[in-house]
């Protein structure tokens, strides 16, 4: 229920106003001054400000302009009489909703009044929705207690607050546009457009238009003008991903935009000016790109003002386990049974740790949604992962990656279990064969793969 302040001198109007807004399903609050309708502005959650024009002490204008100060959004409805007309006039050039002339017609005032309330109702979704995307890309939802990601961490609340354009480099999946969005919302600009182009999902032509927009009939199609990204996220931040598939002539483009700060719509003529904050990432070397002559010196450095190298998850192993457990949170919810995931087998720990991760944050996210989703009980067993996951789980054992409060016999098991598997997958699973690599006897070898219930087939 919304609840409207009135504010009057004469308790006769509140009383009367009260009585109509509460029949049409409102709470109401009443104040018979600007000073009191403050005090209670500050007390209550209010989603509209009905208000007298002419009061002693503050008039409503005053009280306008100090409810504007606070929240420049909330809807203000005056009061007034004929001889004040223009007083009303001058307090919607200050934000007022619009203004009743009074002895008001009832009807009339429910009109102006609902769609203001609808008006205000659809300003607090945006702002709960803000909040919700703020949160989502917060540094507390981005994943990472290891040195590598926490220095990652340091330089983006260095850089947010600045307006300089910043190059994200790292490999596919470890995390580039949640780096953006995190610079974004951290910056200024939080409360303008944070807009996302990916450079190799169109073709040149295509992302031109995409980029830049275009004229009416400046292409078989162009049926009428459209605005491009760069315009659409005037005063925000635009987000270029997989830069370095940029064609040579966009790139030219966009070291124009860069230099002058305007961009041409495809078949304008008019220079446009543009205020966004450029992001770019990408999962190539641009340095390299530049020596191999793919991408132009005089870019390159436009775009490197800050650089920012996200780790591989291969070099962050620390950070397995909290996102191991974030993403059982998240998908975990999703299930259909009753029981909820809490955790996985030591078993998957050791395998996770030993993996290379080629797909890094996000192939391990895929992982554990699919676990979640197959997995009958509470743990997720190695049973419960992708086939092509365990065929390629790495057999090397990385031991910088074992937690330090591992334990050893479990660790020298998985060892020993890893070393059997390799050795009988180089001797296309020949016991005999195996046995050699290993150092081992053939029935020592067999009793190792009862005992482990490996089940290969001997083949010798």
């Amino acid at each position: 229920m919304e609840t409207i302040l009135i504010v009057d001198d004469e308790k006769n109007y509140t009383l009367i106003l009260s009585a109509i807004l509460e029949d049409e399903g409102f709470e109401t609050l009443t104040a018979n001054s600007g000073p009191e309708a403050l005090e209670t502005l500050s007390q209550s959650d209010v989603d509209l400000v009905v208000t007298d024009m002419k009061m002693p002490t503050m008039d409503g204008i005053d009280l306008l302009e100090n409810i504007k100060k606070k929240d420049a959004d909330l809807p203000v409805i005056m009061m007034t009489a004929h001889g004040t007309v223009e007083k009303a006039v001058e307090a919607m050039q200050k934000g007022a909703y619009n203004y009743i002339l009074k002895p008001f017609d009832n009807e009339r005032l429910v009109l102006y009044v609902n769609k203001a309330i609808s008006m205000y109702r659809v300003v607090k979704e945006n702002r709960q929705l803000r909040r919700a995307v703020e949160g989502l890309y917060s540094f507390h939802n981005i994943i990472g207690k290891s040195k590598a990601m926490q220095d990652v961490f340091h330089l983006i609340r260095k850089v947010a607050p600045a307006t300089a354009t910043v190059l994200i480099e790292g490999a596919s999946g470890t995390g580039k546009e949640l780096v953006a969005n995190a610079l974004h919302f951290n910056s200024p600009r939080k409360d303008k457009p944070f807009v996302a182009v990916n450079c190799s999902a169109l073709a040149e032509t295509l992302l031109e238009s995409e980029l830049f927009g275009h004229e009416k009939g400046a292409f078989t199609g162009a049926i009428s003008m459209k605005k491009g990204r760069f315009e659409i996220a005037d005063g925000g931040t635009l987000f270029l991903d997989e830069i370095g598939e940029l064609s040579p002539a966009l790139q030219v483009k966009l070291l124009r935009v860069l230099q002058e700060r305007v961009i041409e719509r495809v078949g304008g003529v008019k220079p446009i000016p543009v205020n966004i904050r450029l992001i770019v990432a990408t999962n190539k070397s641009l340095k390299e790109e530049v020596a191999k002559g793919n991408f132009r010196e005089d870019l390159f450095y436009r775009l490197n003002v800050v650089s920012v190298t996200l780790p591989s998850l291969r070099e962050r192993l620390e950070d397995v386990r909290p996102l191991v457990g974030h993403f059982i949170a998240k998908y975990s919810s999703e299930r259909n049974t009753g029981l909820p995931v809490t955790g996985i087998d030591r078993e998957v720990e050791r395998l996770f740790y030993e993996y290379d991760w080629p797909g890094n944050v996000r192939e391990l996210e895929n992982v554990i949604e699919r676990a979640v989703v197959m997995s009958p009980g509470e743990i997720i067993q190695v049973s419960d992962l992708p086939k092509d996951f365990i065929d390629n789980a790495h057999s090397t054992l990385h031991i910088d990656g074992i937690p330090i409060d591992a334990n050893l016999y479990d660790t020298l098991v998985l060892v020993e279990k890893n070393m059997i598997l390799r050795a009988l997958k180089k001797a296309n699973y020949v016991q005999a064969h195996a046995a050699d690599l290993l150092g081992i006897g053939k029935s020592g070898l067999n009793q190792k793969i009862k005992k482990y219930k490996l089940f290969v087939k001997d083949k010798s």
